[in-house]
């Protein structure tokens, strides 16, 4: 029976291995900064097959203004073999001064690592005929970069005569088309709250349509001055599927306390599909709908009402791409470690997530009885057509473990939702890929004190504090491959001995830069207790390192070199 499952399973591997697989020059265009009224030049990023087989390629564009179409398989010029060129014409004529965003989604349904997506991006730049800014007394500043030809004259008049306005090149020019010049108001000492008149003269462009005069208008306030943080906002849902939320912050920049006393909103198709509320006075939620809208791509605005001088001004820009329902699709590189997020290598046993779309129709959950289960709220992950043991799943992320009896080598991953099969993606499986648990911009580890509380800086982590030389430590990792004894996929470390221990041991280096790296004294390393592919390393904090005003990195390095990321702890006397 063991060898009738042994000859049918790797018949399946083969035969999905025996398959295309995409492989892409690029993942998009270099940013293009195009002038105002002119159509870019064309792209070119080139298609290869890695696998088997032949490539049967379609392309599609996200916006009306990137058309793609798929050229005759000549010579590869970046890579050995034959390449499928993707030519993306930019028709970007019609588009009006600002930065704009787009993707070409190339695939083939029996493919390896597809579809996969392109990501394109413009500037479309010129000169304006009007500028208008708003600053709070006494040295407020705000500024605006306008894009010429060529190497300009800049000359700025105010109606006052004061020298609130300036204009200065910032640079020697952007990939030698366009040269960029800061449009810059600074509010003088002294200059009385009001409305301010001046503008900018541009004289001498090899481009005709540069030569005109900027009107700026300067508003002088003590009012708060709003803005938000980000220029726009993007939604990617699935027709008829859950709703989605972000919360955008909105920023003073003005004098006073900023009071947002409501949002409105506007939105194409004729369906209300847009929404927002106030939640404090930096914050609003935005909520884009997709259940009664059909696929495509759609544009809406938020508009804020508030106490700010500008009021009338702060809107956001919000574009809502609403994909037709199909199977789950992983996104190419979306198998990542569950510590630091970044595409790699993993292991066997390791606790990995997958990103991509339509992965579950209904609210986010986790699996909560050990062993883990494999199919959790209707949903499976497959390693080598291998069922994985699920921790969490939502419609654009799964969190599984990587099972046990996975070969080193390359790997094939798919997702299947109420019983469909969705593509398949690849991923590079080794012995061991240590990572350590991590948080914050800082990096700080998930290590803790004999007491439970992070090793960090008083404030970092609720209850946080730092450790002294000689204090035993809990470092958490996973990637670390292979224990002994063995545990079987998904179940949870035993709790007794024989722990499950990491052979040989692991050691661990405190220090690297600026500071001397020195060796801990290992106590234990091996799975936790009771859970399922999480490690733990007990050692003890080695004498010589800095106690004061020095963050110490944190680094295990496995089997004689393969080191993980580093990350950081706090040290006290």
């Amino acid at each position: 029976m063991k060898a009738i499952f042994l000859t049918l399973f790797l018949s399946t591997v083969s035969a999905v291995y025996a398959a295309p697989q995409l492989r892409l020059s690029s993942g998009g265009t270099a940013p293009a900064i195009i002038a105002l009224g002119t159509n870019g030049t064309t792209q070119t990023i080139e298609a290869s097959n890695a696998g088997d087989g032949t490539l049967n390629l379609t392309v599609s564009s996200s916006t009306s203004w990137i058309a793609a179409t798929l050229g005759a398989a000549r010579p590869c010029t970046t890579t050995i073999g034959t390449c499928i060129p993707i030519q993306i014409a930019l028709n970007t004529a019609s588009l009006s001064l600002g930065n704009y965003s787009g993707t070409v989604t190339v695939s083939d349904p029996a493919a390896i690592d597809s579809p996969q997506t392109l990501y394109v991006s413009v500037q479309i730049g010129g000169i304006p005929s009007t500028l208008e800014f708003y600053v709070s007394p006494n040295g407020g500043s705000a500024s605006s970069t306008v894009l010429a030809r060529s190497l300009v004259t800049a000359t700025t008049t105010t109606q006052d005569g004061s020298k609130w306005l300036t204009a200065t090149l910032n640079g020697q020019g952007v990939f030698s088309y366009f040269y960029p010049y800061i449009i810059k108001v600074t509010s003088q000492p002294g200059q009385a709250a009001g409305d301010y008149s001046g503008s900018v003269v541009i004289t001498g462009s090899t481009n005709a349509a540069d030569n005109k005069t900027i009107a700026v208008k300067l508003h002088v306030t003590a009012s708060p001055i709003a803005q938000f943080a980000s220029p726009s906002a993007s939604f990617n849902l699935i027709h008829g599927g859950v709703k989605q939320t972000q919360n955008i912050s909105v920023q003073n920049t003005g004098a006073g306390s900023l009071a947002i006393t409501g949002v409105t909103t506007t939105a194409t198709s004729g369906a209300n599909w847009l929404t927002a509320v106030v939640v404090d006075n930096g914050t609003i939620a935005v909520t884009a709908d997709p259940s009664q809208i059909a696929a495509g791509i759609y544009q809406g605005t938020v508009t804020l009402t508030s106490n700010a001088a500008n009021n009338a001004a702060v809107s956001l820009p919000i574009q809502f791409t609403v994909a037709a329902q199909s199977g789950p699709v992983a996104s190419f590189g979306g198998v990542v470690n569950n510590a630091t997020f970044v595409p790699g290598a993993v292991s066997p046993g390791d606790i990995v997530a997958i990103f991509g779309g339509q992965f579950s129709s209904i609210a986010p959950g986790g699996g909560s009885v050990v062993p883990l289960v494999t199919t959790l709220n209707g949903t499976r992950v497959y390693v080598n057509n291998v069922p994985a043991p699920l921790y969490y799943t939502s419609s654009t992320q799964i969190d599984f473990q990587i099972p046990y009896e996975t070969a080193p080598g390359q790997a094939l991953v798919s997702v299947e939702r109420d019983g469909q099969r969705g593509n398949t993606v690849s991923i590079t499986v080794q012995p061991f890929a240590p990572k350590l648990l991590q948080f914050g911009p800082q990096n700080y580890g998930i290590i803790v004190n004999q007491d439970g509380s992070i090793v960090a800086p008083v404030g970092a982590a609720p209850g946080s504090h730092p450790a002294k030389i000689g204090d035993a430590l809990t470092i958490y990792a996973i990637g670390l491959g292979a224990t002994t004894p063995a545990v079987p996929t998904g179940a949870g470390a035993p709790a007794a001995e024989p722990l499950a221990r990491v052979v040989p041991t692991p050691s661990v280096l405190f220090g690297g830069g600026f500071v001397t790296e020195t060796m801990g004294n290992v106590l234990f390393a091996g799975l936790t207790p009771n859970f399922v592919g999480l490690y733990q390393i007990n050692v003890v904090v080695p004498p010589n390192l800095p106690t004061t005003g020095v963050l110490i990195p944190v680094t295990l390095s496995l089997n004689g070199g393969m080191n993980s990321n580093s990350v950081y702890i706090a040290l006290t006397q």
